[in-house]
Order: C-alpha cells, then sequence, then structure tokens
C-alpha cells in the first residue's frame, strides 16, 4: 500500500481532519489553507445568493417616504453659500 494514501472511511469528522492537519508542515498546513479557500468562498457565496435574492429590498422607492428631491438648483444655492461661510470663517 503507497504510504501517501490515507485509507478509505466511512466518514471523516472535522476533528479527524483538524488533528491531522495540526500534524502537517507549516508550509503544507498554508498550502491546504490556499487550496480550500476558494471553494470555502464559492459555497459561502452560493449559500448567500440564495438565502438573500428572496429577501432582498430594492432601492427604488427606498426614500419614498421623506417626499421630493432637492432640485439641482436648490442644492447649487446651498453650496454657494456653503462656501461663502467657509471662506469668512477663514480669515
Amino acid at each position: 500500500m503507497n504510504s501517501g494514501v490515507l485509507a478509505v472511511v466511512n466518514e471523516v469528522t472535522f476533528e479527524q481532519v483538524v488533528l491531522l492537519a495540526q500534524r502537517l508542515r507549516p508550509v503544507d498546513q498554508a498550502r491546504l489553507v490556499v487550496r480550500l479557500a476558494p471553494k470555502v468562498e464559492w459555497l459561502l457565496m452560493k449559500i448567500e445568493s440564495v438565502s438573500s435574492s428572496p429577501s432582498r429590498i430594492p432601492l427604488r422607492g427606498l426614500w419614498s417616504d421623506l417626499g421630493t428631491a432637492p432640485s439641482a438648483e436648490d442644492i447649487d444655492q446651498v453650496q454657494q453659500e456653503m462656501w461663502s461661510t467657509f471662506a469668512e470663517s477663514e480669515a
């Protein structure tokens, strides 16, 4: 039997994997994490997209209860007022 191959068991527990991983050299532990990370990320993104998609709140109309938005002219006027008082406070 090849010494690099583990015997196949019916079920491997998390604790067994952790114990085996702790016996690896640090560089091999890092390689294990690098190899597993993309798979874990993919699974988490898949779970997140499935769980969040039905309960999403549409952004359109989110602030509709606040009334109408200020016009571009209103915004320009307020900016001018703010900058004029800013110059006075610097003097």
